[in-house]
């Protein structure tokens, strides 16, 4: 039996382009498409983010296509989305795999990630990051998609997120991976939601730290091969 498209979805900040090294490496007996959250990779900002409007905009894209069922691998906050997106529209989604993907939201973890998103902070100590943000998402204004970006993590700390009833509700077969060396995502919490998960699974990725460009895509490659065939 043909297997299903695969969609890829990044991380917050993040674009399609960022799994260019990636979509290669992956078998071509199936669709494979990297999409663009609202907002991000020149996309309008339109209105402000949630994950509730990021599953829509993966259902739109999948009508468009006229895909009935995907796989989806999910980074970091692409993964957030692609269980909301479970939550909401289960006849859509045969499988998913997060990686790097925070599930221990409160008012103060969601302060400390609201922290690093200060458009000035990031021009004065990091310019090049704000330079590659501004070019990554032009013609959108990149300090708007930080402020709706925050907003997002303050929503998600003050009652916005999944709960434990919204986990056991997904009824795909989901694997939750984490980096072995990720300070910004705990184990205790991966492992957590995937015990939450009545088709969960936890998996760890040897020798991998959170951002994206970190990631070994040769141990991705080969533990997503185990995952989803």
């Amino acid at each position: 039996m043909t297997p299903p498209p695969l969609l890829l979805l990044h991380g917050a900040l993040g674009s399609a382009e960022q799994f260019a090294e990636l979509m290669p490496m992956l078998p071509d007996d199936r669709s494979v498409w990297a999409l663009n959250l609202p907002g991000h990779g020149g996309l309008p900002l339109g209105e402000p983010f949630s994950m509730p409007l990021f599953a829509e905009a993966i259902l739109a894209f999948m009508n468009r296509e006229e895909w009935e069922e995907a796989d989806i691998f999910g980074y970091s906050m692409g993964g957030y989305a692609a269980l909301q997106f479970a939550l909401l529209h289960p006849e859509r989604v045969r499988g998913i795999v997060t990686l790097g993907t925070k599930f221990d939201w409160t008012p103060e973890s969601a302060e400390r990630e609201k922290g690093m998103l200060d458009p000035a902070k990031i021009e004065a100590k990091v310019p090049q990051f704000a330079a590659a943000l501004a070019e990554r998402h032009a013609p959108a204004d990149w300090k708007t998609l930080l402020q709706y970006t925050a907003d997002l993590l303050h929503g998600l700390g003050n009652g916005q997120a999944l709960t434990q009833a919204d986990f056991a509700r997904i009824e795909a077969p989901v694997v939750i991976m984490r980096g072995e060396l990720d300070h910004m995502v705990g184990e205790a919490e991966s492992r957590q939601v995937a015990e939450w998960l009545p088709d969960g699974m936890y998996e760890t990725l040897e020798g991998t730290k959170h951002p994206w460009e970190q990631v070994e895509l040769e141990k991705l490659f080969a533990t997503l091969m185990k995952i989803i065939r």
